[in-house]
Order: C-alpha cells, then structure tokens, then sequence
C-alpha cells in the first residue's frame, strides 16, 4: 500500500478499490479538532476519487479512539470539532470501522459514524460521559439508538459502563466479530464485498439509508454542546475527571 495523503494526525492510503483512513495519534488516538477536521478532509476528498468504493476507518496504537482528552480539551474549540464531525456523516462512500482495542466516550461518537463497525473480543466501548458528569456528544443521542434501540442506549449513556466486542455484537453494536489480530483484516474484507456491488447503486442505496441522518446529527450536536458546556463548569465534572485520572469511583454531589 502507498500513502497518497499525509496529515497531520491522519494518512490516507488505497488497497484496490478500498482506501484507508488511520488515525495516527497513538497510543490512545485521543482526537481533537485537527484531527476531525483531517478525517472530514480525506472522506470528502475520497468522495471525489472514483476509483475509491468503501472506506476503512481504522487507527494505529493500542485504541481505536479514547476519545476526548479532558486535560486538555477547551470547550472554545467544540463547536469546530462537531461542525467537523457533521461533515463526516455528509459524505458518500460507505465506511467499516476497525475497532480495536477502545472506543471511549467521543471516540465511539466516532465510530458510530461509520456504516459498519468490525472489533474482536477484546475491544471495548464505553460512552463513560455520566460517569465523568458529563453529557455525552458527536451525535451519540442519534446513532446510538439507531443502532442498539432506545432502551439500550439509554442504558449504556446513563450508566456509562463499558462492554466488550461480544456484548457489542450481541446488542448489534459491531457487524462482526473476529479474532483480536484480525480486526482490521475483517474490516477490508468487509469493505472489499461492499466495493464489489455496483457503486452508483452502493451509493444511492446508502443515501437512502441514511437521508436526514447529518441533518439529525447536526440538531443534536448543538444540543450536545450546549449541555456540556452547562455541565463542564461544575463540582461533578471536575470530580468526575480527576475520579478518571486516579483510577477511583467518583463521589458525586449534584453540583
């Protein structure tokens, strides 16, 4: 495989008629604005290359995505960081997700913006947002349930507890599972059966699929941030994160 495209927290490369998108930031791929902003940059670009015909999103290091780094995240700059987001649900190449390792909090956001997502047994997902007493973002309020039901994603947003690869399929959370050195393998695979349809059809199909979805994801990111701007300035988030960084059970007191 070559890189055709190298940015500062993401490459591009093609295999065939499938190209990967790898974020380069290891070894938890904590993402900020930058690095959203280059995952929306080669999906768009990506968009315009017709010899692409599905997308690998997968990551280097030891997590998918850990989402979010509190310690040094600033709320000035969220608002960026989900208009990036939305533009990735704007694009038109079907995307696999290769979920190794974590996908935490924003980086199952991110994850649950792909079509498909392949992980292993060992891969974990946790949207931890109540757990840090915070609220959760990057359109979670709309895939989650999309994909798991209401009633499970209510349960994994307010309890914020982490499940593994085969509770994730069990719940329908991940497509597939594979073995934990297979992850990224199955997810070409995967994108490789998608690229062999007929691509005006894969893409018209996916269209349909997904009408409105940005359009809801974009609503709901404003709300998102609203909320967790309301939420970043009290006793229970500064609890929550110092809880994170110790490795102990918050104690929350509804301030």
């Amino acid at each position: 495989m070559t890189i055709v495209s190298a940015l500062p927290t993401v490459t591009v490369e093609h295999a065939g008629a499938v190209a990967l998108v790898e974020l380069r930031r290891p070894p938890e791929n904590f993402f900020s604005v930058e690095m959203i902003t280059a995952i929306a940059d080669a999906l768009e670009s990506l968009d315009r290359d017709d010899g692409c015909r599905a997308v690998v999103l997968c990551a280097e290091g030891k997590h998918f995505c850990a989402g979010a780094d509190f310690s040094r995240s600033r709320a000035d700059t969220t608002a960026d960081l989900y208009a990036a987001a939305v533009r990735l649900f704007r694009t038109a190449k079907p995307i696999v997700a290769a979920v190794h390792g974590a996908a935490i909090g924003g980086g199952l956001g991110l994850a649950m913006a792909a079509d498909f997502r392949i992980a292993a047994p060992s891969s974990r997902f946790s949207a931890n947002f109540a757990r840090l007493g915070f609220h959760h973002g990057f359109g979670l309020t709309v895939t989650l349930p999309r994909a798991v039901g209401a009633q499970r994603a209510a349960q994994l947003l307010l309890t914020g507890r982490r499940i593994d690869g085969e509770e994730a399929a069990a719940i329908g959370l991940v497509d597939r599972l594979v073995g934990d050195d297979e992850v990224r393998a199955g997810a070409i695979a995967l994108a490789g059966e998608v690229a062999a349809s007929a691509p005006l059809a894969v893409e018209s199909i996916r269209a349909t699929l997904r009408a409105g979805l940005a359009d809801e994801v974009a609503a709901a990111t404003e709300h998102e941030r609203a909320e967790q701007e309301r939420l970043r300035v009290t006793v229970d988030f500064a609890e929550g994160t110092r809880a994170m960084a110790e490795r102990r059970n918050p104690v929350f007191s509804r301030r």
